[in-house]
Order: structure tokens, then C-alpha cells, then sequence
């Protein structure tokens, strides 16, 4: 097993970390535009909280601009900003909802298969929009800063002219704090999501937040100063940006996959129950989406935002559905590297690593065959079949899945009794809401594995009976020659 696990990890292993390093594009993953969820539990995280006294040093400072997740006090302008600057009319309306707490309400009958929308891309920011500081853009073009940082930097500096800006309507409509577990701290993550693997993607993400500005910080903006002041271009202020990226960035295939923040459409919630996306519609020249449903006045209207756990919808959009509603659901299983298991059943690269690992030294020439197969990253056929070593695989994927069932059982267990410490009501009802979103999530990512632990056991069984038939059979005709 040691020679199979090296060169799994030497060899054919691929780094499974996503970097959004200045050096390379950022965020490889593909975004699609996503808020909140039908049936979830919501976080509203407190701009003064802090664990400890330790952890008051990267307590979260208010940001000067946008406003409450729930207010509806800039919406009016925004949508006047939007038709005044070429938004036609629409047959939906900003309102509060019930699942999301802001969406876009139906005003008129919208039947199934229309189009909405038609944002004009002169309302669309993006890597190529106008700057109002035009010498910043330029050095930062110059520097080749991929989108995703570059466009932080570009909200960060429209944000900070307030009304100067021509974005200020749409900015004073965002969020002041997204919802994104970039606003959790360390002891929280530890705490709170210490059975899922997203808490290592959470710490992944921030990390990577945190090196991107600081890169950037010591490229560019040390060299600039007079172009990016730290008092707006700090820490704080490139939290609150990519929290908005993440939750509101769409990518937009029929503009070769062009990522972009889209005023309006980004007042879309989720749902679980629909299949419709953003993209760009050549024909009219503006965003749209195609309803896969009708809606009557008075209902809100949702799109999907794309094929995510909900892991990941916590990790980016705060916010986890309720048990059971999402049929995209997965739970990572860590081994050498993370495996989805989703109801339905788990890959075949988590199979090919099972074989991998129970094989005897004796099919080391096989060692790679396999390997590859049980890389994520690779193209390599993945269905490889091991008579021999099936039941020994099974049972190996069975022990993984119930080492991690005990950690999600510890932690709920543990959950009840959870002790907040908390004196300030708001902090306290800020702990209650993060508890509550990791007990959801446990639960969700337990009924995976739970589901897993069924089938294999009865796979398991079914093997050990046919085994057993086989064994009596030859029995029965062993005695029968001896006759």
C-alpha cells in the first residue's frame, strides 16, 4: 500500500487547492448568480462580533456604503437608476419575501418559457467597464491582474465616491455584509463546522482572499499609494467585495464565459425546484433568463444558482436548504483527496481509489492504472473493475463513510449542550443563527452518508450470501462425488 499511495501522491495526484493568485486566473470554479434558497435558515452576522479578545483584532470594521441585507430603503432608486439608464420595462418589482428576505416579485402573469430581463451590457459591470479614476484601471491592466481581483478593486474604488459614482444606486443596494463564511472567524469555523469538509474550503477561501490582497497590497498598492489609499483599499473593504463577488458573480457562456456583476438580475433568489440560468442573449443584446415555470402576480420569481451542495451554497451565499429539498446535494469524504457522495450513490474515481488501497503488493503493476482512475483530475477511464478486490473496496468505502458519520454524530450530539458564552443579545443571536446553520448542514451531510452506509452494508451482505451459496453449493457437489 505504500508504494500505491506514493505514487497516487507523487505521480498522478493533482493539487486539488484553487489559488486566486495575481499569477493565474481566479476562482476557476464557475459562479453562477445565486442569493438565498426556498426553505432555508438565514445568517445575519453582527459587524462587532468577536470570539475572544484574540479574535477582536480581525473583527469585521463597518463598511461605509450599501445597506441591511432586508432593506428595501434604496430600492426604489435603484430601479429608477436602471430604467433611466436603459433597463426596459419589466414585469417584475423589488419587494420583501419570505424566502430570501429581497427579491423580484412578479407584477403581471409570466408565462412558462418567456424570456426576462434583457439587462443592456452598458449596465453590466465587468473587467472592461470605465473607470471613474481611469489611471487606476490602467495600472492595474498593466500589472495584468486577472478579473476576479481586478474587478474587487474596480467595486471598491466606484464604492468609495458614493454619489460621485455613477454605480452609486446599484452600490447602495448591495448588502453592506454578504452573507459568506469569509465573515466567519477561525474559532467559529472550528467550532461550528468541525464534521464538514467545507470548513477546509471556508479556510481555503479565506486564505486565499486574504493572499490576493495581500499581493496586491505589495505589487501594486504600496507603489500607488496616491491611487490606492489603504484607507479604502484594506483588508476590510476586499472582505466585503469578493463576499459580493461570490454571491453575485454570474459567468456568462454565451460571452465566451465573461464574468460579470449584473444590477437587478442579482435580486434573483435560488431555488432548488428550477433549472433556469443568466446568460447573454445576442439577439436582444442584454442578459436574460427563460422561465422553466409560469408565475402568477404576487409570486416570487427564482432561478437556479448552478448544481451546488449545500456545502457550497453555505460556503458562498450563506445560507443552507432545508433537509431533502435539494437533489444536487453531496458530502465531501476525505481521504487522499475529497470524494461526493450524493444520495444516489458515490463516483467511480472513490471505487478506483478503494482499489487502490486494498491491493496487494503483488498488483503493483496495476498501481497506476489505478491511481489515475482515482484521480479527480484526470481523463483517464475511471470504470475499472477488480473482481477480486470488490468486497475488500466495498468494505474499506463502508469504514471511511462510518469514521465520518461519528463526527458528524459527535458534533450534533454536542450541539444541544453547546455553551454560546455570549453577554450582548445581538451576538447571541448571531451564534444561535451560526449554529444553527452548521446543525442544518451536519444533518443534510449526515443523511448522505447515512444513505451510503445502507447500500454498502446490504452490498456487503448480498456478496457474503453469494459467497456462502457458492460454498454450499460446492459442498453439496463435493459430497456427492464422494458418495
Amino acid at each position: 500500500m505504500a508504494e500505491a499511495s506514493r505514487i497516487f501522491q507523487t505521480t498522478l495526484m493533482p493539487s486539488l487547492s484553487q489559488s486566486l493568485s495575481l499569477r493565474k486566473p481566479c476562482c476557476s470554479q464557475t459562479i453562477s448568480l445565486r442569493r438565498t434558497s426556498p426553505a432555508l435558515i438565514r445568517c445575519t452576522i453582527s459587524t462587532s462580533s468577536s470570539d475572544t479578545t484574540k479574535a477582536a483584532a480581525t473583527t469585521p470594521q463597518p463598511i461605509p456604503w450599501g445597506c441591511d441585507v432586508d432593506s428595501l430603503d434604496n430600492a426604489a432608486a435603484l430601479q429608477k437608476w436602471l430604467t433611466d439608464s436603459g433597463l426596459p420595462p419589466q414585469k417584475m418589482d423589488i419587494q420583501k419575501v419570505d424566502i430570501g428576505e429581497r427579491g423580484l416579485v412578479a407584477t403581471n402573469n409570466i408565462r412558462k418559457g418567456e424570456k426576462l430581463l434583457f439587462v443592456p451590457p452598458s449596465l453590466v459591470i465587468s473587467a472592461n467597464s470605465e473607470w471613474s479614476f481611469p489611471e487606476a484601471g490602467e495600472v492595474l491592466k498593466r500589472y495584468d491582474v486577472p478579473d476576479w481581483p481586478l474587478i474587487a478593486t474596480y467595486l471598491i474604488s466606484e464604492a468609495s465616491l458614493m454619489k460621485s459614482s455613477r454605480w452609486s444606486n446599484y452600490i447602495s443596494a448591495l448588502p453592506r455584509q454578504p452573507y459568506s463564511l469569509l465573515y466567519w472567524t477561525r474559532a467559529e469555523l472550528d467550532r461550528y463546522l468541525e464534521a464538514s469538509q467545507i470548513r477546509e474550503r471556508a479556510i481555503e477561501r479565506i486564505n486565499n482572499v486574504t493572499g490576493t490582497y495581500n499581493d496586491l497590497k505589495a505589487r501594486i498598492f504600496s507603489k500607488h499609494p496616491n491611487l490606492f489609499p489603504e484607507e479604502v483599499f484594506n483588508m476590510e473593504t476586499f472582505r466585503w467585495s469578493f463576499g459580493i463577488l461570490f454571491s453575485r458573480m454570474v459567468r456568462l457562456p454565451s460571452l465566451d464565459g465573461r464574468v460579470a456583476l449584473v444590477p437587478w438580475a442579482d435580486m434573483l433568489n435560488h431555488s432548488c425546484d428550477v433549472e433556469t440560468f443568466l446568460d447573454y442573449d445576442k439577439s436582444t443584446k442584454g442578459v436574460v433568463f427563460t422561465t422553466d415555470r409560469p408565475y402568477q402576480p404576487g409570486e416570487q420569481v427564482f432561478i437556479s444558482y448552478g448544481r451546488k451542495s449545500n456545502g457550497e451554497l453555505l460556503l458562498s451565499y450563506g445560507f443552507v436548504p432545508r433537509q431533502g429539498t435539494n437533489p444536487r446535494d453531496s458530502v465531501e469524504l476525505p481521504l487522499s483527496q475529497c470524494y461526493p457522495l450524493q444520495v444516489t450513490g458515490w463516483p467511480l474515481e472513490l471505487m478506483a481509489y478503494a482499489y487502490l488501497v486494498v491491493s496487494p503488493p503483488s498488483m503493483i503493476g496495476k498501481f497506476e492504472e489505478m491511481a489515475a482512475a482515482a484521480s479527480n483530475k484526470s481523463t483517464t477511464n475511471k470504470d475499472i473493475r477488480i473482481p477480486e478486490l470488490e468486497e475488500q473496496a466495498f468494505q474499506f468505502i463502508l469504514d471511511s463513510c462510518e469514521s465520518s458519520i461519528s463526527k458528524y454524530t459527535k458534533f450534533l450530539q454536542a450541539s444541544g449542550s453547546m455553551d454560546l458564552d455570549i453577554t450582548s443579545p445581538k451576538q447571541l443571536n448571531r451564534k444561535v443563527f451560526l449554529k444553527q446553520l452548521a446543525v442544518d448542514l451536519c444533518n443534510s451531510e449526515q443523511r448522505i452518508l447515512f444513505r451510503a452506509q445502507y447500500i454498502l452494508r446490504r452490498r456487503l451482505r448480498d456478496m457474503k450470501r453469494g459467497e456462502l451459496k457458492a460454498l454450499r453449493l460446492f459442498d453439496s457437489v463435493t459430497k456427492f462425488f464422494n458418495k
